[in-house]
């Protein structure tokens, strides 16, 4: 007789009429085993995934574009090969400029803030390059006491040989030309101290440098000659610079 407190075992009894082998194991009973699952398991035998190959139009355009692309980087690094080999060869200096005179003549300048004045600076401007021309093609100057323009005028075009001095003179005047209050009370201060004024010249001029075929674009070249001192006598008549002819700063 069973003992009905025994713990049952095995599988339950298969019904009438089916085999009782035990059900058929898995081919990877350890889950571990098993090969991982892609994204991609399912497409493989799937009749109706269709891969997404680029055609050949896409794939000539993207090798044309490449082919530009490269040949435009090349060119470019060709041209500044040889921009860099033509400067080694030619090293173009600034030109110099040289401040040797400054007059001025019948300077009044009255209550109302209006300036008369006629004035002469001259010059010299030098090519300190040995194979290269320079072309000044428009030059403006204008005579200023501080940032403040009293006068301007404009000097002929010309150019300059290698290794050259030129001498240049500029001509201004000013017939009651108005000015800011603070140049009428800036002057006034300067000559009831000493007699003296501070007046500064500034150039603008289109310049080229030139060296038998090669040549470079137009450039602005900026003149500056800053603290001229001019006594001028109490009647204004006549005023000159002092301390002698002097360097000016020039910049591109």
């Amino acid at each position: 007789m069973e003992d009905p407190n025994r713990p049952v075992t095995g599988y339950p009894a298969p019904p009438n009429g089916h085999s009782s082998n035990p059900p058929p194991s898995y081919p990877y009973p350890n889950a571990a085993a098993a090969p991982p699952y892609t994204a991609y398991s399912n497409y493989n035998n799937n009749p109706y995934y269709q891969p997404n190959y680029p055609d050949a139009d896409s794939v000539r355009r993207a090798n044309c574009l490449r082919r530009i692309f490269a040949f435009m980087i090349a060119l470019v690094v060709i041209f500044g090969t040889i921009t860099f080999i033509v400067w080694l060869v030619l090293r173009p200096q600034l030109p110099e400029f040289r401040l040797d005179s400054l007059s001025l003549s019948n300077f009044t300048l009255t209550n109302n803030s209006l300036v008369s004045f006629t004035s002469e600076i001259r010059l010299t401007a030098q090519n300190p390059n040995k194979k290269m021309r320079l072309v000044y093609e428009q030059i403006e100057a204008a005579i200023c006491y501080e940032r403040d323009s009293l006068s301007q005028t404009m000097l002929p075009p010309f150019s300059q040989d290698t290794k050259n001095e030129t001498s240049l003179t500029a001509n201004f005047a000013a017939a009651g030309s108005f000015v800011e209050k603070r140049v009428v009370d800036g002057v006034n201060r300067e000559r009831g101290e000493d007699g003296n004024v501070k007046f500064n010249l500034r150039m603008l001029s289109t310049v080229r440098f030139v060296a038998k075929a090669w040549r470079t674009r137009r450039r602005f070249l900026k003149v500056f000659c800053g603290n001229l001192m001019v006594a001028i006598p109490g009647d204004g008549r006549f005023g000159t610079l002092t301390g002698g002819s002097r360097r000016c700063q020039v910049g591109i």
